[in-house]
């Protein structure tokens, strides 16, 4: 991960999702790409594992879950259910984000080398923000996402599969939410591993899932195949999107289980529904 590998220095590590509670990781490693890479390896990250039955036990929803059982969904694929991404426009969820209710304590970097100038919103029934897209290749290694494609890659992901692996970023649309910190704890907030986002981008929504963490003072960052599926270039060392990229995460929500697309389709079609009802 890009955007993680050179904040290693100042970043929390990634957070641990546990009886409502978050604990984050030690912090290391270093800014220099090639020694951050490195020390990121070298380094396990804390992981959150997301079993479906215990996990949905501990967890309350206010809003509605996803289900699928489709073959190649415990490696992260993007099964096809026939379900239509989007049909919630884009234009509706954006007109409902135009003016921002500020409820982090400060403001995120895009980048570590930019200022800090992205608030986290508050809404009904979720938060969101407007950011960049840093394109995160971590958790299996895949053709597209490795250690020869991906100089900050890491084979390890905040939060896992039900059949506690980590998350395939070349399959599955997930988003990387900060580190909890002083700015802003994302669980306090009630978004939690395997909630749903709905990520907006040049006319197009695509549904995604909380599926890492990265450094606690900055801000957005999606897999490989969001980018992808959004059409933005997915390459994790060039690609990205330097601005416009919206991203709506859905209070208390949960795609079961995490690694189905589907199940994060059907919950997040729901919710962008009841979404535009209450706001």
């Amino acid at each position: 991960m890009r955007m993680q590998a050179l904040a290693l220095a100042a970043a929390s590590g990634a957070a641990l999702l546990a009886a409502g509670s978050l604990t984050p990781a030690a912090p290391g490693g270093s800014p220099t790409p090639a020694a951050a890479a490195a020390a990121a390896r070298s380094t396990p990250r804390t992981t959150v594992h997301l079993a479906p039955v215990a996990h949905t036990t501990r967890l309350s929803h206010d809003g509605p879950s996803g289900t699928a059982s489709s073959e190649g969904a415990a490696s992260g694929e993007k099964p096809s259910s026939g379900i239509k991404e989007g049909s919630v426009s884009a234009a509706d969820l954006l007109a409902k984000v135009s003016s921002c209710s500020q409820i982090s304590n400060g403001k995120y970097r895009t980048d570590e080398e930019t200022s800090a100038t992205v608030p986290v919103c508050g809404a009904n029934g979720a938060v969101f923000w407007k950011a960049d897209m840093d394109v995160d290749c971590d958790g299996q290694v895949t053709t597209a996402c490795n250690e020869d494609t991906d100089p900050w890659f890491q084979d390890d992901t905040a939060f896992h599969t039900s059949g506690d692996q980590p998350l395939n970023a070349e399959k599955l649309p997930y988003v990387v939410v900060p580190s909890s910190s002083s700015i802003w704890n994302y669980g306090s907030a009630g978004i939690k591993g395997g909630g749903v986002v709905a990520v907006i981008y040049n006319g197009k929504v695509e549904y995604a899932v909380v599926g890492d963490t990265g450094p606690a003072k900055i801000i957005g960052e999606a897999s490989y195949a969001t980018a992808k599926a959004l059409g933005i270039d997915p390459d994790p060392e060039t690609g990205g999107a330097e601005s416009g990229v919206t991203y709506i995460l859905f209070k208390n929500s949960q795609a079961s289980p995490i690694e189905s697309h589907d199940a994060a389709v059907s919950a997040g079609d729901a919710l962008a529904k009841k979404f535009l009802q209450n706001n």
